[in-house]
């Protein structure tokens, strides 16, 4: 729920103090006695087909569809630490079907492209569901779709316009007054919604990227855990991965490093590095979830650009994330920004403003975890040294579905063939770059002023944000 510019009450500020002090400061879905016992690190030079470096989902993804494609591919993955550790492992659950961060940003980017990314969107996530079931990946999946609330009365006409857009691309949607959105979820912040009931599926996300990293395998793909790829160079036609313990040789490289420095310098302009915050309550008790109803048990989001994502998990918790994205100068990503009591507290107020019925309730663990972002918000593409590495980076928060996609166009680059996929403008194009420090600080952080005064005004965009508009550059939650 967005909220306006104001000083929450002191006895709100202590309920949400007072919540979260047992919270244990871990991610949810890491901290699960199922997680998976570490792969062996590489320890001698080796020869492969393809090198895919990460094993979070869009690596993941990339070496299932190469085997599947061409099961005689010898596949090998590279990750630094563990399957899924980061975002990965991190998020929401919410796998989408859209390709670009949402219908309106893609018709604002790429309106040419959008019944094809459309249609492409809704096969592809109908792929990881198929997945999900062909190799019996156990990450809940629960076919639910999500609700975009209205806490504002601007927002309304906004949720409509979107409402009228899902049913021009053959949506099914539902858009629902006031009494039928707290019929759905109970809270008195709710002034209308819009439920779009096939274009977004729920999974524990730790469990979907161990699952896919056991399907890799069933297939033949070689994984090392805690091998940190720290150089790329090329000898001849061959690539060459440089880690501490040997040198994997490649005929072509997949980057999955997205948040993380990419080894392609001139991908870094591009992406910026941003932490997400995340909550999750203890188990509701029956009283207390019949106090919200949920029963259709929908992700949830709602409508300003500062928004927060929320939805119930296996055991009726209820994850509480996003609202407060923080961006560290020069792009730093440290295991210390991983907790932030200070944004801890801001959505602990807000979900207590948001559900007041849960008074007394507390929060079992907090966490953040870093993204990767670009001024497009949706992935860009590229390849490098002659078409023998390719890229995508820059999901934005969307990665848990749009990532098999991305996994898909870098196949198809490294083939060096024209596809459906990559004659699109959307992967031929690029996202304006951000500029260098100091002055990429300065642009971010006067953006997230504006951004929240907007939201405290009606919507209403300074002259700042429409600047950046019209040059393409965006920021936001």
């Amino acid at each position: 729920m967005i909220k306006k510019a104001r000083t929450p009450a002191t006895s709100l500020h202590q309920q949400a103090v007072q919540s979260l002090r047992d919270a244990e400061p871990v991610c949810y879905w890491l901290d699960d006695v199922d997680s998976p016992v570490q792969r062996e690190r590489l320890t001698e030079d080796r020869k492969t087909d393809l090198a895919v470096v990460g094993a979070g989902y869009s690596g993941l993804w990339t070496a299932l569809l190469a085997k599947q494609r061409d099961p005689e591919r010898e596949v090998t993955v590279l990750e630094g630490r563990n399957i899924g550790w980061a975002a990965s492992g991190r998020n929401g659950g919410f796998c989408s079907a859209s390709l670009t961060h949402g219908q309106a940003n893609g018709l604002d980017w790429y309106p040419r492209d959008m019944p094809r990314l459309e249609r492409l969107g809704r096969e592809n996530l109908a792929g990881i569901v198929d997945t999900i079931k062909e190799f019996s990946i156990d990450c809940k999946l629960e076919q639910t779709g999500e609700m975009r609330v209205a806490t504002e009365e601007y927002q309304l006409e906004d949720i409509e316009v979107d409402y009228r857009r899902m049913l021009d691309f053959g949506d099914e949607a539902v858009l629902l007054n006031q009494e039928e959105t707290r019929a759905q979820a109970n809270s008195p912040t709710y002034l209308g919604a819009v439920w779009s009931k096939d274009k977004t599926v729920m999974v524990d996300p730790a469990r979907l990227a161990w699952g896919l990293a056991d399907a890799c395998e069933q297939l033949g793909v070689k994984i090392y855990e805690n091998t940190n790829v720290d150089g790329l160079s090329r000898d001849g036609d061959t690539m060459q991965l440089h880690t501490h313990n040997g040198i994997i040789s490649a005929d072509r490289v997949a980057l999955g490093t997205n948040a993380f420095p990419s080894l392609l310098k001139r991908v870094r302009p591009f992406v910026v590095p941003v932490y997400d915050y995340s909550l999750t309550t203890e188990p509701l008790t029956d009283a207390q979830l019949a106090s919200i109803g949920w029963n259709n048990r929908q992700g949830i989001g709602d409508s300003g650009n500062q928004f927060h994502y929320y939805r119930l998990t296996e055991d009726n918790s209820i994850l509480w994330g996003g609202y407060d994205v923080i961006y560290h100068y020069g792009g730093k990503i440290e295991e210390k920004y991983d907790q932030r009591p200070a944004t801890f507290e801001i959505l602990a107020e807000h979900f207590f403003e948001t559900f007041p019925q849960l008074e007394g309730i507390k929060f079992s663990h907090s966490w953040g975890g870093v993204i990767d972002t670009c001024s497009r918000f949706f992935p860009f593409y590229g390849t490098g040294h002659g078409g023998r590495v390719a890229h995508a980076t820059g999901f934005t928060g969307l990665g848990v579905g749009a990532t098999r996609f991305g996994a898909q166009v870098m196949l198809d680059l490294l083939d060096g063939a024209d596809t459906e996929l990559t004659v699109l403008d959307t992967v031929r194009g690029k996202p304006v770059p951000f500029p260098p420090e100091p002055l990429r600080s300065a642009v971010i952080g006067v953006t997230k002023r504006s951004i929240a005064h907007a939201d405290a005004n009606e919507g209403k965009r300074n002259l700042w944000l429409r600047s950046l508009d019209r040059f393409g550059l965006g920021f936001d939650s």
